[in-house]
């Protein structure tokens, strides 16, 4: 059975705004393994991107239980463990594109050749004449495409992209997504992408429903659940 990577439990995150106490994950229960391919769907307010975050480390729970049992704890998670694709590429704009590749490799202190890991990453979505130019010099596909190659360079075993084709049109999108697919074809790498384009929730193998911040499950891999409410 494929290692256990993050596990949830009634996970809630709670937001304090003009006073008042915001649900933003109201109920989280699931199990994400090595190979998995889900989709987290819901309307945009429903809360995908306040569980992306908390899958990522990147926030805390108001209460239940997170953990990465098979990554170690939240400070080690990024940027090795695991990546993190946003819906707007956010490369930096002084590095080149192979910089801004190499970067969250060069911060985890990846072993190895890292000019071979960027080349690949790079081919993988066929942007290796884009090496040595600026993200000002990119389309707004391009620069996606070149977050993809940012999160793939270090091989880490969860991707975690939130809406990465949301900004797309449907080819550049739809290519995006097959070679991102076919690059973890056989590997071990899970991928969660949270999204509100049915063609690409049909791409996954398992669809996560985020609707007012409570999550359920349809699909063959992995599993989440729905308990009781935030406390």
């Amino acid at each position: 059975m494929p290692d256990t990577l993050i596990e949830a439990q009634s996970v809630c995150r709670r937001y304090q705004q003009g006073g008042v106490s915001i649900a933003a994950v109201v109920s989280a229960t699931f199990r994400l393994c090595g190979k998995d391919r889900v989709a987290l769907v819901g309307r945009s307010g429903s809360g995908k991107s306040t569980l992306i975050h908390l899958m990522a480390g990147l926030d805390v729970p108001t209460s239940g239980m997170l953990r990465w049992p098979a990554l170690g704890a939240a400070g080690t998670l990024l940027p090795g463990k695991i990546s993190l694709v946003f819906q707007t590429p956010s490369l930096l704009e002084p590095l080149t594109v192979s910089e801004n590749v190499a970067l969250p490799l060069l911060m985890a202190k990846v072993q190895g050749d890292i000019g071979s890991a960027v080349a690949d990453a790079l081919a993988t979505f066929g942007l290796a004449d884009l090496a040595s130019k600026l993200p000002e010099a990119l389309s707004g596909g391009q620069m996606q495409c070149v977050a993809m190659a940012r999160a793939i360079a270090g091989k880490p075993s969860v991707i975690l992209a939130d809406e990465p084709t949301g900004q797309l049109d449907q080819p550049t999108g739809r290519a995006l997504l097959d070679a991102l697919l076919a690059h973890l074809s056989g590997t071990a790498t899970a991928l969660v992408v949270a999204t509100h384009d049915p063609a690409v929730a049909a791409r996954m193998d398992t669809i996560w429903h985020m609707q007012h911040g409570t999550l359920s499950s349809t699909g063959s891999t992995g599993s989440t659940g729905s308990t009781a409410g935030c406390v």
